[in-house]
C-alpha cells in the first residue's frame, strides 16, 4: 500500500495511466487471446473475464477456454474424419 500511496503523492500520473493500462490487458488477456483462437465464443470468454480476475484460478480457465477454441474443433473434425 505504501508503493501506491508514494505514486499518488509524487503526481506521476503517466505511469499511473501505464499501470491501469498493464493491469486492463493482464484482466482482458483471455479475451484478447481468444480473438485469435476461439472467435466463436468471444463475447462469453470477454464476460467471463470480468468476474474471473478476481480469481487466479478461475482466470486460468477463462485463459485455457480462450486457447483451446480451435484445437477443439480441429480434433473434432479429424474423429469423425476416421469415423
Amino acid at each position: 500500500m505504501e508503493f501506491i500511496n508514494e505514486i499518488v503523492a509524487n503526481e506521476n500520473y503517466a505511469f499511473l495511466v501505464v499501470l491501469v493500462i498493464g493491469g486492463l490487458t493482464l484482466w482482458f488477456l483471455p479475451a484478447i487471446l481468444a480473438l485469435f483462437f476461439n472467435r466463436k465464443h468471444f463475447k462469453y470468454i470477454l464476460l467471463a473475464c470480468i468476474p474471473a480476475g478476481f480469481s487466479f484460478i478461475a482466470w486460468g480457465g477463462v485463459i485455457v477456454w480462450a486457447t483451446t477454441g480451435k484445437v477443439i474443433g480441429k480434433y473434432a473434425n479429424k474423429v469423425n474424419a476416421e469415423s
